[in-house]
C-alpha cells in the first residue's frame, strides 16, 4: 500500500475529523452502508473531491478491508493564501512563487528545491491541473516541500489579484515581451508566474500581472526547462536583494 493511501469508511471519517488533509476519495457506487452515508455526507461538508469507480479499480486491494472505499490523503498539509500572507511581513520583502497548469511532478520537485535555496516564502499553485504533491514531487525536492508552504487556489487569477491588494508585484516569466528580467526591481514584495512547458502563462493571466519579463536566449533551441528557467528568476530575485 502506498503511504498516501487509507480503506475503509471508519479509518477515512475519522481522517477528515482530525483535520486531515484529504486529496480525493474513491467510491465504489453500489457499496452503501450507515457508515458510507456519514462519509458521504463529510465528503458534501469539506467539498472534498470525489469519484465513483468500478469495481475493478477495487480489485487490486483485495487484501484490505476497503468496504468500497479509499482515499488519497495529501502527504504535504497546505495553506490557504490567507493564512501563507497573513504569516509574512511585508516589510521583509517577500518573494512569493506562483505556478501555472506546472504539471510534471519531477520539473514540480525541483522548482520546490531551488525555491527553498533562494527563499522564497512560499509557493501557491493550482488546486486542479498541477502535478500532485506526491512521494516523487517530495523526493525530487529533495524534502524542501515540507518545509516550504504551499498554497492550493481554485483560481490564479484571483490569487494575483489577492497578492496585489497586500501589497505583491506580480511578475510574470514570459518571452512575449522585450523586457530582461534584469531591468524589474526584484528588492519589492514580488510574487513571480511560472507557465507551463506546453503553453506557458494563460493570456488572461498575463494582462493581470504588473511585470513581464524574459531571460536573454541564444542559439537554435530558445527554450528552456520550466525548473532551470524558474532558478534564473529565483536567482536574480536573491541577488537583487543581497546586493
Amino acid at each position: 500500500m502506498k503511504t498516501n493511501e487509507i480503506f475503509g469508511s471508519r479509518a477515512i471519517i475519522e481522517a477528515i475529523n482530525s483535520d486531515t488533509e484529504i486529496e480525493k476519495i474513491y467510491l465504489l457506487k453500489d457499496a452503501e452502508n450507515d457508515l458510507s452515508k456519514e462519509l458521504f455526507k463529510l465528503i458534501k461538508t469539506h467539498r472534498i473531491a470525489f469519484q465513483y469507480v468500478p469495481i475493478q479499480k477495487f480489485n487490486k486491494f483485495s487484501d484490505k478491508n476497503h468496504q468500497g472505499v479509499f482515499a488519497k490523503i495529501a502527504l504535504v498539509k497546505t495553506k490557504t493564501i490567507e493564512e501563507l500572507t497573513e504569516s509574512l511581513d511585508i516589510s521583509e520583502n517577500p518573494t512569493l512563487l506562483l505556478l501555472d497548469a506546472v504539471n510534471d511532478v519531477r520539473n514540480f520537485g525541483a522548482i520546490a528545491r531551488t525555491a527553498s535555496c533562494t527563499g522564497v516564502k512560499g509557493i501557491i499553485i493550482l488546486d486542479k491541473g498541477a502535478a500532485p504533491i506526491s512521494a516523487d514531487a517530495i523526493k525530487t525536492s529533495a524534502g524542501a516541500l515540507f518545509k516550504i508552504p504551499v498554497c492550493k487556489v481554485n483560481h490564479l487569477k484571483d490569487a494575483i489579484y489577492y497578492l496585489q491588494g497586500s501589497g505583491f508585484q506580480v511578475v510574470a516569466a514570459t518571452e512575449k515581451t522585450e523586457n530582461l528580467i534584469y531591468s524589474i526591481d526584484l528588492k519589492k514584495p514580488t510574487a513571480i508566474i511560472m507557465g507551463s512547458e506546453e503553453r506557458g502563462i494563460n493570456p488572461s493571466t498575463l494582462k493581470i500581472c504588473d511585470h513581464k519579463a524574459k531571460l536573454p536566449m541564444e542559439g537554435e533551441i530558445a527554450s528552456l526547462n520550466v525548473s532551470v528557467a524558474c532558478g534564473a528568476f529565483l536567482y536574480e530575485a536573491m541577488r537583487q536583494k543581497l546586493s
